[in-house]
């Protein structure tokens, strides 16, 4: 992974600094080499995953008034988690929840077709 900075021509100090973001953050920073735009798409990412989480974990049928004031909450606290996700893994803690709610419903599904439930 050295010779990526130097083929981008960082220092010692970004490369530091950058061996210190979390994994998403560090493929999206070096696929970029951007950080304003790394910093936008690891939001987006975030909250795309923390929409699917809570649609597969949590959501009710709620009349529409309510579900756009909790997503907007969502969405609002995803930015937040953003600012710490540039050290700590929180994309990937939520890729994970994802995974295991996805899993947890493609069981589900089955069970109740096959009338177990």
């Amino acid at each position: 992974m050295l010779h990526i900075f130097f083929v981008l021509g960082l220092t010692t100090a970004d490369q530091r600094a950058i061996d210190s973001f979390s994994p998403t953050l560090r493929f999206f920073y070096l696929l970029t080499n951007n950080p304003s735009i790394a910093n936008w798409l690891l939001w987006f990412t975030i909250t795309g995953l923390a929409i699917l989480v809570y649609k597969l974990g949590f959501a009710k049928r709620l009349p529409l008034l309510k579900s756009a004031v909790i997503y907007l909450f969502l969405i609002t606290g995803c930015l937040f988690l953003t600012f710490l996700a540039i050290f700590l893994p929180i994309a990937e803690g939520l890729m994970v929840a994802a995974l295991i709610l996805i899993i947890y419903k493609i069981r589900l599904k089955r069970e109740k077709k096959a009338g177990t439930i």
